[in-house]
């Protein structure tokens, strides 16, 4: 046995009867592949971490004078940018023998959009650092789309199924690990005492990780899958090429792809909630300076525990993974806001500050599981070009469903954001009972 071989054992629990099944041309790399792969997806959420949409963008933003209603457009622009193309871009895509190329061009874009943002950060301010910026994350936006469609047909060549859910939980955790490190470094230096050049240079660290991420990718051996193409006539073609044709298609046609569709759709609460969670904590007279460190810290804590332990649960039942964990944050949601009902059980003092710490851990620890559960899940229902389409038009459908409800939850929380967490508790535990009726695609 190879190193290569020893060490993947060592970290996967394998399945020789589902490696079997992979093309001869791979069979051989499974080591070799997976370990790239865990090592590029692990880099990859480490720059995730020093350009986040909703941690160090807003700081950056607060630090450069940038007016704050560009502030809000951050998020949008970072999480339905890189999902909406995706279904525009796959007919482009689907003609890549070697899907990795379309990896590394994404992560190559995401490297200089992100290179782009820390020359701004360090040399410009106000609005137009914020423009600069802003075009930069839709650039950046597009990169990880392109990675998006790319990564999961890469993986599920040369992956087989019982694996991809701990690859994917490897490299959760390990960005979990660099999220501790950027929330004690930002307890360290004050939070908002950083500067500009600091952040800069956090940045200038990102975009050299996506380089290396595109590196290591250069490496993965992708068999030569020409069983999944087909020679379509003029009509099809045409049909093909014409993304809202197919997306309509698709969901009108394949059932089971629109029932995955739609319950990931309504479980979104994991993963909108959070942000409200840290309003209400500062509503709430939660130390803003130092919580802050203290929520990034939790959220690494949450990827560090759950990458591991959702990865071989995702391989077990990705579809139960998915709705246990968006069952549970509901929960919480619908009881953090009932203790907001109650003043005198949230006065200002560090207990307050621990309960929301405590609840945003359990949050994002669950929006792990479901992250992980759904990746696994469209990975593992289909084969070929057949998963990059699923791929694309399930990110694009919920990049409109997240506009969708996240303008919903945003208006409900101009009155009050307990309404807004209400509104997406009731979504979540609606998706769970939807969820039940998934078929199993995992293999145990």
């Amino acid at each position: 046995m190879s190193i290569k071989d020893t060490i993947y054992s060592a970290l996967m629990k394998r399945d020789p009867t589902a490696e079997a099944d992979l093309p001869a041309e791979v069979r051989g790399n499974i080591a070799s592949n997976g370990l790239r792969i865990v090592s590029a997806n692990a880099l990859q959420s480490s720059g995730d971490q020093t350009v986040n949409s909703a941690t160090v963008l807003p700081w950056l933003f607060a630090t450069l004078g940038v007016p704050p209603a560009l502030t809000g457009l951050l998020v949008p622009i970072r999480e339905s940018g890189s999902m909406l193309p995706q279904a525009f871009l796959t007919p482009l895509i689907l003609r890549v023998r070697y899907r990795k190329w379309v990896f590394i061009a994404g992560a190559l874009i995401q490297s200089l959009a992100v290179g782009t943002m820390a020359l701004t950060a360090a040399l410009a301010t106000g609005l137009t650092a914020g423009v600069i910026i802003l075009a930069a994350l839709m650039t950046f936006s597009l990169g990880r789309c392109l990675s998006s469609i790319a990564s999961k047909d890469v993986q599920g060549r040369t992956v087989p199924k019982g694996e991809r859910g701990q690859i994917n939980g490897l490299a959760t955790t390990a960005a979990g690990f660099v999220a501790i490190t950027l929330g004690l470094a930002i307890r360290f230096f004050g939070g908002t005492d950083l500067t500009n050049v600091q952040l800069a240079w956090l940045l200038a660290i990102g975009a050299a990780l996506w380089v290396g991420v595109g590196l290591i990718y250069t490496g993965i051996r992708e068999p030569n899958q020409d069983q999944d193409r087909h020679n379509p006539d003029t009509n099809e073609t045409e049909e093909r090429t014409n993304t809202f044709v197919q997306m309509a298609q698709l969901l009108r046609d394949d059932k089971e792809f629109r029932h995955f569709v739609t319950v990931r759709s309504l479980l979104l609460v994991s993963s909108l909630s959070p942000p409200y969670v840290v309003t209400l904590s500062i509503q709430y007279g939660a130390d803003t300076l130092a919580g802050l460190g203290g929520f990034i810290i939790a959220s690494g804590i949450a990827a560090l525990l759950g990458g591991r332990i959702f990865g071989r649960l995702a391989d077990r039942s990705s579809k139960h993974l998915m709705s246990i964990g968006a069952g549970i944050a509901s929960t919480i949601v619908l009881a953090i806001v009932i203790l907001a009902t109650i003043p005198e059980l949230l006065a200002e003092n560090w207990v307050t500050n621990v309960i929301f710490i405590g609840v945003y851990f359990t949050l994002t620890l669950m929006h792990t599981g479901v992250r992980i559960g759904r990746k696994t899940y469209v990975v593992d229902m289909a084969e070929g070009d057949q998963r990059t389409t699923y791929v694309a038009v399930s990110n694009t459908a919920l990049g409109l469903v997240l506009l969708l409800i996240g303008g919903i939850s945003s208006v409900l929380a101009t009155w009050h954001v307990a309404f807004a967490l209400l509104f997406l508790a009731a979504s979540g535990f609606i998706g769970v009972f939807a969820g039940a009726r998934l078929p199993n695609v995992s293999r145990s």
